[in-house]
């Protein structure tokens, strides 16, 4: 266990020694289907990232472990390179056991580790209670147990397959996937961009499995290298740079009784994209979006099984861009769904019918839906949370399927993130704020507690306590865009404060889309090393220009086909605020972002830098060009139809603009904001003659990650302020 350290010298290597400073809250907290108990993934006191299974039984009202992961494997993981990538793009950095599933037996409970599936049962002996489903050199990756709970399927060598939990028998169900044909996984922007991890689907009657074939032979191969401390690899990856082809993509229905596949018809135009796929309830029916190549039609398809026709139920169009969301559900007893769309420029909750015809429209004002956590039938319920009340916060409500008064069912200032048991009459609440690390409850639907799972109260045993006396607490508040449209910032202020004093001010940013930085939440590491920094002598400000995210599309927007320049705008307009101050040294202003925040802060540097006098930017994008399709395009339009956008998106026109000091930070084995963004700003820089600094990171991917690596990042950070902006 790590030596505490005293309060007022809180360093960069305490807050990424263990124990973690945000307390022991449980991760992936799930409630069996009886609703009897609750399990969790929890870190060890001794390695916060290795984690393992626990439950906290609602009868006894106690926890105890169920797997200790150093047991099953006592030494470190040999994860498949898909593996890593796979856990990358869902920023999982954890060790041990990562994910697990309940059965619908709700004694049975499925999890990976090592590359391999195991299963525990609890109605056995905890020492006879763990089975190892699978055990081979290959890595088994997507694992998810049938809705029945009879069966595993996993991928592996780009194929689907099967395990019967109770006799162990192994079933390969596709047989065609290999070099460039891939079943039943999501494709790279898919992974990147979508938030779709998968690419199978089972039945609700767990007699069929819906999953997309991906082809990526049309995809350009591009060398990527990644440089580790004493060697270096050449990867050959398929990556769909932006303006350049995609994989083409089938839908496929197998039916389990029968081996039979049948296709589904996507339509005649292939240059599209499926970014979610659903099943109704009849198990007949497939339904899926239909997402056109310029993200400005989207249409939700539903599909006969059988003869693999579909019909179009409805249809969305931007002038901008479409959104995706993972709000669509479909009710059991009525043929009706549950849809959410941002039509009228905040996202809302509608309802219809199977035929594609409005029933109602559920929700409406100037607040943003974040997500339908799901539908209560018997009490006529819709459950999902918003920023209804401030924008700085996320509550849980419900309205009624019928229409009507809206509740609002969580309390405590700050922002909450739920998840409902299948009965819908429980959930379990994820909570912080400003002043409240991580708290994790069971709460009935209505609200009401149950029991803290972990109330990770900020007292006197708790990591942080000493510390968090004598840090500086934020201040909110807005500032007006050029429109007219309201932005948030937040402010730190050094500690101690002297109003009479000047300060030197660090913006910290990201800028970008589908973020938003400015919220009354517990910010884990950034918020200890913004209270470092402040103790430092530093005012930390951020502020959510126009194009970010959880604002409504009028607020998103302004960015569409020419970035980096109305959120450098909107930036500047924070600055301005800053320096009519008396307490800001208007001379000492920096700068430091990380990927969209890196390219942001790349831009204030060389547009700004009567402003801007030092920038750390560290993974950023530097060349749109170099970016993928489904995200570039989507804000930058396709190349051959925005050729001046892209260039004026691009840092290379403005990099005579560069007075400042600035650091340019980035991993070296980056397969997201690919380490050539970094290596060809640094050519310019230097056939342009403008000196700079750089500190790269031999074997690290876009996050930089681990414990070493981390602290080595913030320390260079935190000394590059010190010695240049104070």
């Amino acid at each position: 266990m790590a030596t505490s350290v005293q309060a007022d010298e809180l360093t960069v290597e305490r807050i990424y020694s263990d124990p973690s400073l945000d307390g022991p809250a449980p991760r992936s907290v799930k409630l069996s289907p009886d609703g009897s108990r609750v399990t969790y993934l929890k870190g060890k006191e001794d390695e916060q990232e290795r984690l393992d299974l626990w439950e906290y039984n609602l009868k006894d009202k106690k926890s105890r472990m169920l797997v200790d992961s150093r047991d099953l494997m006592p030494g470190e993981e040999n994860l498949s390179d898909e593996e890593k990538a796979r856990r990358e793009r869902m920023r999982l950095f954890a060790k041990g056991i990562i994910s697990y599933y309940w059965g619908d037996d709700s004694k049975t409970l499925l999890f990976p580790l090592g590359g391999d599936i195991f299963a525990y049962d609890l109605s056995k002996p905890s020492d006879k209670a763990t089975k190892q489903l699978t055990k081979t050199e290959e890595y088994e990756t997507d694992i998810k147990l049938s809705p029945n709970g009879d069966y595993v399927s996993f991928i592996r060598n780009q194929n689907i397959y099967m395990v019967n939990v109770k006799t162990g028998k192994e079933t390969q169900l596709t047989f065609d996937g290999k070099d460039t044909i891939k079943n039943g996984m999501a494709e790279f922007v898919a992974q990147e961009e979508m938030g779709r991890l998968t690419g199978y689907w089972w039945s609700p009657d767990s007699k069929k499995i819906a999953y997309l074939q991906v082809d990526e032979s049309p995809v350009n191969i591009e060398k990527r290298y990644e440089i580790n401390a004493e060697d270096f690899e050449v990867f050959e990856q398929r990556y769909p740079s932006t303006g350049t082809n995609n994989v083409t993509i089938k839908l496929a229905v197998l039916d389990l009784d029968t081996n039979k596949t049948n296709w589904v018809d996507t339509g005649k135009e292939s240059d599209i994209y499926i970014p979610r796929v659903n099943w109704l309830t009849d198990s007949e029916t497939l339904s899926y979006q239909w997402q056109s190549r310029d993200q400005k039609t989207l249409e939700l398809r539903f599909a006969d099984v059988k003869s693999g026709n579909y019909q179009v139920a409805l249809t969305e169009t931007a002038t901008t861009w479409l959104n995706l969301t993972k709000d669509l559900r479909f009710l059991k007893k009525t043929n009706q769904f549950v849809w959410t769309s941002e039509r009228d420029g905040f996202r809302h909750i509608y309802l219809y019918d199977l035929n594609g015809n409005l029933v109602r429209q559920l929700t409406s004002g100037d607040w943003v839906v974040d997500n339908v956590y799901g539908i209560d039938e018997k009490k006529g319920l819709v459950y999902f949370d918003a920023n209804k009340g401030s924008p700085l916060e996320q509550q849980l409500y419900s309205v009624p399927l019928e229409g009507g008064h809206i509740k609002q069912i969580t309390s405590g200032n700050g922002v909450h993130s739920v998840s409902f048991a299948k009965s819908m009459d429980v959930f379990v609440d994820y909570f912080s704020s400003t002043e409240q690390p991580s708290q994790v409850s069971l709460r009935k639907a209505n609200g009401d507690l149950i029991t803290w799972l972990e109330e990770n109260k900020l007292d006197k045993t708790h990591p942080y306590y000493g510390y968090y006396q004598n840090a500086s607490k934020p201040e909110f508040g807005t500032i007006k865009a050029e429109d007219g449209q309201e932005m948030q910032y937040r402010i730190y202020k050094p500690v101690p404060f002297d109003a009479n004093k000047k300060y030197p001010v660090i913006v910290d940013v990201y800028g970008g889309p589908h973020a938003q930085r400015v919220r009354n939440t517990w910010g884990a590491r950034n918020t200890y090393w913004h209270h470092l920094m402040a103790s430092k002598g530093f005012i930390i400000f951020s502020l959510d220009n126009r194009g970010s995210w959880n604002r409504g599309k009028k607020f998103e927007d302004p960015i569409y086909r020419k970035l980096g320049d109305i959120e450098l705008v909107d930036q500047v307009k924070g600055v301005e605020y800053l320096t009519s101050l008396p307490y800001v040294d208007k001379d000492k202003i920096g700068m430091f972002g990380w990927s969209y925040g890196g390219y942001m802060t790349i831009m204030a540097m060389f547009k700004n830098p009567e402003i801007f006098k030092v920038g750390v930017s560290v993974a950023p994008v530097t060349d749109w060009y170099l970016y993928d399709t489904h995200y570039t395009e989507r804000y930058l339009d396709h190349p051959k139809n925005n050729k001046e956008g892209y260039e004026a998106s691009n840092v290379f026109p403005y990099l005579d603009g560069l007075k400042g000091n600035m650091m340019v930070i980035h991993g070296m084995a980056d397969d997201n904001v690919l380490f050539t963004n970094s290596t060809k700003l640094y050519k310019a820089l230097q056939d342009a003659n403008k000196p700079f600094d750089q500190m790269n990171y031999p074997g690290s991917k876009h996050s930089i990650w681990g414990k070493k690596t981390r602290t080595h990042v913030f320390n260079t950070i935190s000394d590059y302020f010190e010695k240049h902006l104070k």
